[in-house]
């Protein structure tokens, strides 16, 4: 049986990020697996041959984050291609700014309506702020409560039932609170203060984390398959935690993506990187991978992405579904879990949490000062 101080399940950003923490401050070797042929988890990029553009597998990533702390880690193993999002979306025939903010009201409604409507907003938010669906929904203004409901039929019903298969009504209101109301111009997805896409990739930043002499990667290696061959001190489980149990309680359900990818001969097939589709057709959104990165191509690549069901062994976990009842599941896993001794779960799959990658980083950097690292 191999002796293994440290064991890393999964590659992916929560992995490797914690399997470099390790190995530079305390100085111990470490093992990381993962049952895919490719590291970078849901992040991993590669280079199409005919086009040079870069594609994303597993559908658009873009960092931003306000927390320095992660930016300056990160910023150790890549240079950034510094990159505003702007995302639109096509509602009545017309190209959107997403979030809806100020321009979105001149580019949907006769100017004389849209100008009322931007006077009724200033007059209960401040310019500069943001606010949601929800709360315009609960406005005593009936201009007010005019616009939430079409924003929220226009913009969020569509794009959120196909997104996570059910009415909106049935997602927690934290689903819908993720989309902002921007009371001014400003038609960056984000706001955070840095924000950028690795100037090599994601795939070379991951590689050059996990570049270390303490540190050892396996691939196509399935934890389930060898687990009883692994004598290890500590594991690091950043795969499903109902999957680790086997299931013994159920099913933790996500949802998944279906992603297809096409090829144009043209320079070009829309304005933006991201184009959303909350009323028409059956996918989400369509992606141009070229603008990431501004990269030069005769030809161009889209995605197109086509919300689904997880099913084992067919796609991806990509979204854990927040409700309570899901929540409670979680809970029974992780008080399982917390019977372990020297066993942490950690991860989007191992917290079942839904994270950008900048709370991911975050989260691993935390915890690599606790006790249970230090």
């Amino acid at each position: 049986m191999e002796k293994i101080k440290n064991l890393i399940v999964g590659s992916g950003l929560s992995g490797a990020v914690l399997a470099r923490k390790i190995a530079e401050e305390k100085k111990e070797k470490v093992l990381i697996i993962d049952r895919r042929n490719h590291i970078g988890g849901n992040i991993y990029d590669y280079k199409d041959e005919e086009t040079n553009i870069t594609i994303h597998k597993y559908g658009p990533h873009v960092f931003h984050t306000s927390i320095k702390e992660v930016w300056d880690f990160l910023s150790r193993f890549t240079k950034w291609h510094y990159f505003f999002y702007k995302v639109r979306a096509y509602i009545d025939g017309k190209e959107v700014n997403i979030p809806f903010n100020l321009d979105s009201l001149y580019k949907i409604f006769p100017k004389k309506m849209a100008l009322n409507l931007e006077k009724k907003l200033l007059k209960y938010y401040e310019f500069d702020t943001k606010t949601t669906i929800l709360e315009l929904r609960n406005s005593k203004d009936e201009d007010l409560k005019f616009l939430a409901e079409y924003i929220y039929k226009k913009v969020f019903l569509g794009y959120t039932s196909k997104q996570w298969g059910v009415d909106p009504e049935h997602i927690d209101a934290s689903v819908s609170a993720r989309v902002p109301i921007y009371i001014s111009k400003d038609d960056r997805y984000f706001q955070d203060t840095y924000q950028a896409i690795p100037k090599e990739g994601y795939t070379k930043m991951v590689e050059n984390i996990l570049n270390h002499p303490l540190i050892e990667l396996r691939l196509n290696v399935d934890f389930k398959e060898v687990k009883k061959e692994l004598d290890y001190e500590r594991l690091f489980y950043t795969g499903a935690i109902d999957e680790f149990f086997d299931y013994k309680f159920g099913k933790l359900p996500y949802r998944s993506l279906d992603i297809k990818f096409e090829k144009y001969d043209k320079e070009y097939m829309q304005s933006c990187a991201q184009m959303n589709y909350p009323n028409n057709f059956d996918f989400t959104r369509s992606v141009e991978y070229k603008y990431y990165l501004d990269e030069k191509s005769e030809k161009t690549i889209l995605s197109y992405e086509f919300p689904c069901e997880f099913e084992e062994g067919k796609n991806e976990r990509y979204y854990p579904i927040p409700n309570e009842e899901n929540q409670k599941l979680y809970e029974r896993y992780l008080q399982e879990a917390n019977e372990f001794k020297n066993v942490y779960f950690l991860g989007r799959l191992g917290d079942y949490k839904y994270y950008d990658m900048d709370k991911t980083v975050d989260r691993i950097l935390k915890f690599a000062k606790t006790k249970e690292i230090k």
